[in-house]
Parts: C-alpha cells; sequence; structure tokens
C-alpha cells in the first residue's frame, strides 16, 4: 500500500514563502515522477510543477521563478519551496507520484496566503 504524507501548508502573508513536503512510503516503491496539483475553491485541480527520478522539473508558468521542486530520491521524498507567495496562490496542495506502482495521490496540505 503507497501513501503519500504531506506537510508544510499553512497561512502566510504575501510575500512571504512555505515549504511544503512529500514523503512516500510502500514496498517496492519507487515513483519515476514526483510533484504538486492545486485546486482553489471553486476552480479545477490544476498542475503545478513535477520532478523525475532523473532530477528533470516543470512548471506551470505562473510559479516559475517563485517556486521550486526538488526531491531526495533515497527517502522517496519531494519537496516544493514556494518563495513571494500572492494570494492568487491559495489553494489546497496535493502531492502526487507516478511510476510502475500507478498514480497516487497524497490527502492535500492547505496553503493560505493573504493580501
Amino acid at each position: 500500500q503507497v501513501q503519500l504524507v504531506e506537510s508544510g501548508g499553512g497561512l502566510v502573508r504575501a510575500g512571504g514563502s512555505l515549504r511544503l513536503s512529500c514523503a512516500a512510503s510502500g514496498s517496492t516503491f519507487s515513483p519515476n515522477v514526483m510533484g504538486w496539483y492545486r485546486q482553489a475553491p471553486g476552480k479545477q485541480r490544476e498542475f503545478v510543477a513535477h520532478i523525475t527520478s532523473g532530477g528533470a522539473t516543470n512548471y506551470i508558468d505562473s510559479v516559475k521563478e517563485r517556486f521550486t521542486i526538488s526531491r531526495d530520491n533515497a527517502k522517496n521524498t519531494v519537496y516544493l519551496q514556494m518563495n513571494n507567495l500572492k494570494p492568487e496562490d491559495t489553494a489546497v496542495f496535493y502531492c502526487y507520484s507516478a511510476g510502475v506502482g500507478g498514480l497516487h495521490w497524497g490527502q492535500g496540505t492547505q496553503v493560505t496566503v493573504s493580501s
């Protein structure tokens, strides 16, 4: 059974920073891709960023230059460093992993940015 456990969400003022973490566990679990989606109130879930096991990254345009995704393969953990946060970044952030074991999601962590 694969589990993804997120942490690091919270309330921050505009311009502030947060760091999200997502630890994946499960027997013989070795995801190829790990990343983040987010869902703002009343909106569809949208892709934010991902990173492959080889370190290749991809970001949605609205977070480029502000967010940095990184990964510790030994710990099956992915991080999302979010700087210069804006009120429009307010959302529930969901971690995901994809690979031989299939697609898995975390439970979500709330990020709220006040103006």
